[in-house]
C-alpha cells in the first residue's frame, strides 16, 4: 500500500525527493528508488525526522513497537499522522503517540494497488479541517475517499470494502466456472466475466439510477436474467451476503485484541 501511495502521489506531481521511506527489507526500498526515485532512510527514526506526515504502512501486529520507538522523536513538533494498519483503534495509537500528534485512521483496499481503491477515513473532532482535508488529499491519490463518523464503522468498512475485492472475485470466479462448464473455452469465460463485472461496475458508477433499478433495467419480464436471479433469490443470496458482511465486520473488531491492544 505505501508503494501504490508514493506512485499516486508522484503521479500527482509531489517531487519524489519530499518522500523519505524506511523499509526493514532492502530489497523493497531498492524497488522504491529505481520506480519512483524517493529517498531512502536507514530506519524509521530517521525516515521521520522533520516529517510534515507520517505514513504508518506496517503490520498490525508490529504497529505498537514501532509507535514507541518514534514516539519520542516525533513530540517536538508532531507531524501529522496517517495509519492504514486495520484493526488498531485510534485510542491506541494516541496513548502510544501521545495526545500532541494528530491522528487519522484509514483502511484502503487493494485495488488502490491500481488506482482504482476505496478508502474510510475516520478522525476524532479534535483532529482539525486541514489535517482532514491533508490526509484526504494523500488517500484521494489512490482512491476514492469517505468519511466515517463513528470509530465503529471502520469495521463494516472494512467487511466491505477492504475485504469486498474478494467477493468479487469469488463471485467472478463461479460465474467463470458455470460459463466454462456449459461449454464456452476458459479463456473466452474469463473475458466476458471480466468485462461484464466491469462494464457493470462504470455503469453503476456513472447512473444516478439506485443499483436495485439498474438490476431491474436489466432484468426483463420472463428472460434469461429473469430465470437467473430467481435462482439466487431462492437460494438466499441476500442473507448469505449479510452473514459474510457481519462475520467480517466482527473479525475486524476483534483483531484489535489478537494484536494485544487493550
Amino acid at each position: 500500500m505505501a508503494a501504490a501511495l508514493i506512485g499516486g502521489l508522484t503521479k500527482r506531481g509531489l517531487p519524489s525527493e519530499r518522500v523519505v521511506v524506511a523499509d526493514p527489507s532492502q530489497d523493497q526500498l531498492n524497488r522504491l528508488v529505481r520506480d519512483y526515485g524517493v529517498k531512502t532512510a536507514a530506519d524509521n527514526v530517521s525516515a521521520v525526522a522533520g516529517a510534515e506526515v507520517v505514513i504508518l504502512a506496517v503490520k498490525p501486529q508490529l504497529l505498537r513497537a514501532v509507535a514507541l520507538n518514534l514516539a519520542p522523536h516525533m513530540a517536538a513538533t508532531p507531524p501529522l499522522l496517517i495509519s492504514v494498519a486495520a484493526g488498531i483503534p485510534h485510542a491506541a495509537l494516541a496513548r502510544w503517540f501521545g495526545p500532541r500528534v494528530p491522528i487519522i485512521r484509514t483502511m484502503p483496499n487493494r485495488p488502490a494497488l491500481n488506482g482504482f481503491g476505496a478508502t474510510g477515513l475516520f478522525a476524532p473532532p479534535s483532529v482539525g479541517a486541514a489535517y482532514r482535508a491533508l490526509a484526504e488529499t494523500i488517500m484521494a491519490a489512490v482512491s476514492a475517499t469517505v468519511w466515517v463518523e463513528h470509530e465503529s464503522q471502520m469495521d463494516t468498512v472494512t467487511a466491505l470494502s477492504g475485504s469486498g475485492p474478494a467477493y468479487f472475485f469469488l463471485f467472478m470466479e463461479a460465474l467463470e466456472t458455470a460459463a466454462h462448464e456449459r461449454g464456452l473455452p476458459t479463456h473466452i469465460a474469463h473475458q466476458l466475466t471480466l468485462e461484464t463485472a466491469f462494464g457493470a461496475a462504470q455503469m453503476a458508477r456513472q447512473s444516478a439510477d439506485s443499483l436495485a433499478t439498474l438490476r431491474e433495467q436489466v432484468t426483463s419480464k420472463g428472460g434469461t436474467t429473469a430465470a437467473a436471479l430467481e435462482v439466487l433469490n431462492s437460494a438466499g443470496l441476500r442473507a448469505i451476503v449479510a452473514h459474510a458482511v457481519a462475520a467480517a465486520d466482527r473479525r475486524s473488531a476483534e483483531l484489535a485484541a489478537e494484536y494485544g491492544v487493550p
